[in-house]
């Protein structure tokens, strides 16, 4: 029989690995006489007390390695390709796909569609469940794969099919059933298009979706992006505040249906709604923990109320400081409040506030994740920025200091003549960088979606 091979690209100093001689360049055959397939059996065989290791070294000589461990111990190894097989791209050609609406010329992993079930476990993408089979459900559930991360958009099969563009796509919510059978954690997501699932069309998935209550933990309702690339697509109208307050209408009844008796809200508004709507997002407990802030969903709640908590920690003093902070057009009149708050107890700190329009990608693109590096330069050109400039990370690559244009953060430096402090997330990260106590090279680039 055929045999994978998995090339090992780094073995962590200390770990088990190490102490067995594994060594980049080594290639992984079997675990237990088990082929490995991919990451989703790895992490299986991995939990074992007892292993027998197969592993082939660059001169072909084969090793069987016995090893007792902690049933939770990693091996200490990292394989060439994270997945430990080919990434699966999407089969779907989605009416509102974001990346069918970008312009040419950016970096080739901007394009690049995933819809695999092994990256919603790992970190937390959503999939379609259009490109798996009975095989990989039947695996989520024999290896508790959870949580797993749903792209519902709506349980209507046919109106699935033409949202997806996919004619299996009605067929493919069959495989919740199996997901939901097998106990497995769940969330879900509904991305609403105006005049296509909304209205009566989300009364149904909503209704439907409850069925799988508990293990479906929760579900999100976001709003279209809408770029101004959409030549030759499906043609889509942005919401209204109208719209906005109809569809946060039609959540928060279903809220107070679903609390009264499981307990949980369950169906979850994105922030964005309630500031298209002009209403004041809900408290703190209205999100079950905040479990969608990567579909912004509580962001909102979550920066007011961590800004509150770290004020009242602060002192306050007459520091004296002059500096900038931009911003995407939909924070930018909560960033402002916050920054008036912080002032009440710094008053000598002035800080010029910018909301970026978004050109690049156009003017109903208002989230600040989608800012590139060529609006802020156009647009900050010849304005007041101080003695520093203050971006939300969420600007940037993960992990690197780039933009999505690529354009570099020493780049926008450059250009404006000012040194830019990249903002973490959290509240006390900002009140930290307007108060000058942020230190960017102690910055690890790490990154919370916002609205």
């Amino acid at each position: 029989m055929k045999k994978h091979k998995h090339i090992v690209k780094k073995v962590l100093p200390g770990s088990i690995a190490e102490e067995m001689g594994i060594e980049a360049g080594d290639q992984l055959l079997a675990i237990n006489e088990q082929e490995i397939q991919d990451v989703f059996d790895y992490y299986y065989y991995e939990e074992n007390e007892e292993l027998v290791l197969l592993i082939e070294k660059p001169n072909q000589e084969q090793w069987e390695l016995e090893i007792e461990k902690e049933e939770d111990e990693s091996l200490g190894i990292e394989f060439e390709q994270g997945l430990m097989d080919e990434y699966r791209t999407c089969r779907n050609k989605c009416m509102f796909c974001f990346i069918d609406q970008m312009p040419e010329g950016m970096r080739d992993t901007l394009y690049f569609k995933d819809d695999d079930s092994r990256l919603s476990f790992l970190q937390g993408n959503y999939i379609t469940l259009t490109n798996m089979s009975d095989y990989d459900v039947e695996r989520m559930v024999k290896y508790r794969l959870e949580p797993i991360n749903i792209s519902f958009h709506t349980t209507n099969p046919e109106l699935r099919c033409k949202m997806l563009h996919n004619r299996f796509a009605g067929d493919a919510l069959k495989k919740v059933d199996i997901l939901y059978e097998g106990g497995i954690e769940m969330n879900g997501q509904i991305v609403l298009c105006k005049g296509i699932n909304d209205k009566e069309e989300l009364e149904r998935s909503i209704r439907d979706l409850t069925k799988y209550l508990p293990h479906l933990k929760s579900v999100s309702v976001v709003p279209v992006g809408l770029t101004k690339f959409r030549d030759g697509l499906q043609p889509l109208e942005p919401f209204t505040k109208e719209d906005a307050k109809e569809v946060l209408n039609t959540i928060h009844k279903w809220q107070k249906e679903i609390f009264k008796e499981y307990g949980m809200h369950f169906i979850h508004a994105g922030d964005e709604w309630y500031i298209l709507a002009e209403e004041e997002v809900p408290e703190e407990t209205r999100y079950d923990g905040y479990l969608q802030l990567e579909n912004g969903v509580g962001m909102l709640r979550l920066l007011l109320d961590e800004v509150e908590e770290a004020l009242e920690n602060e002192q306050g003093d007459t520091r004296k400081r002059e500096i900038s902070l931009a911003t995407g057009a939909l924070m930018y009149p909560y960033i402002k409040k916050i920054i008036s708050r912080i002032q009440e107890k710094f008053p000598n700190i002035t800080v010029h506030c910018y909301a970026i329009r978004n050109d690049f990608f156009g003017e109903m693109i208002t989230v600040s994740g989608l800012i590139t590096a060529q609006d802020l330069m156009k647009q900050l050109k010849d304005k007041q920025l101080g003695e520093k400039l203050l971006l939300p990370c969420n600007l940037l690559k993960i992990g690197e200091p780039v933009f999505l244009d690529d354009y570099t953060v020493e780049d926008v430096e450059n250009s404006l003549q000012v040194t830019i402090d990249i903002v973490k997330s959290s509240g006390q990260d900002l009140l930290d960088a307007v108060t000058g106590k942020y230190h960017s090279e102690d910055l690890h680039l790490d990154r919370r979606i916002d609205g």
